[in-house]
């Protein structure tokens, strides 16, 4: 059995479908788990999707995937731009990592410009919504092929 991709998301996305779904969507996190859950299990792989309000329990996360994921895809929300603790855990992981934003972060405020998460970060998607969690599994997917990991069962 292959190891699952962590899907983290940071402070406040709990409360998307009510906290500015104009900027976030009317979308669920539990409606994108299952969104993301569809398009990994569709490539063969399986997601771990979790949230956490915590800074600290984001990192202890990120630690458990050096051994218990092939990935990491990270939606660090407002800790992106202030947590130098996720950077370090994020390049401590040693695997592919994706930074992901529901909204197109350069075209809001300034401070939302900087990110600590993407020095440590494969790469990025932002501005697609919710459809940016499977666009994240795709690359996943792709990062992970490239690197020679495992196919999972039943794949080749």
């Amino acid at each position: 059995m292959s190891k699952p991709i962590f899907v983290l998301n940071g402070p406040n996305l709990n409360l998307l479908g009510v906290r500015e779904p104009a900027i976030y969507g009317a979308e669920t996190l539990t409606d994108i788990a299952r969104r993301t859950e569809v398009r990994a299990s569709s490539l063969g792989l399986k997601t771990d999707f979790r949230q956490s309000n915590i800074e600290g329990e984001l990192v202890t996360w990120i630690q458990e995937a050096r051994s218990g994921a092939c990935g990491i895809i990270i939606n660090a929300a407002a800790y992106t731009h202030t947590s130098v603790a996720i950077l370090d855990a994020l390049n401590a992981a040693e695997k592919p990592v994706i930074e992901l934003h529901l909204s197109n972060v350069h075209r809001r405020e300034a401070f939302r410009h900087h990110s600590y998460v993407a020095a440590a970060a494969t790469g990025i998607i932002c501005g697609f919504g919710a459809k940016g969690y499977e666009l994240a599994v795709e690359a996943m997917a792709d990062l992970l092929k490239r690197q020679g990991a495992p196919a999972p069962a039943g794949k080749s």
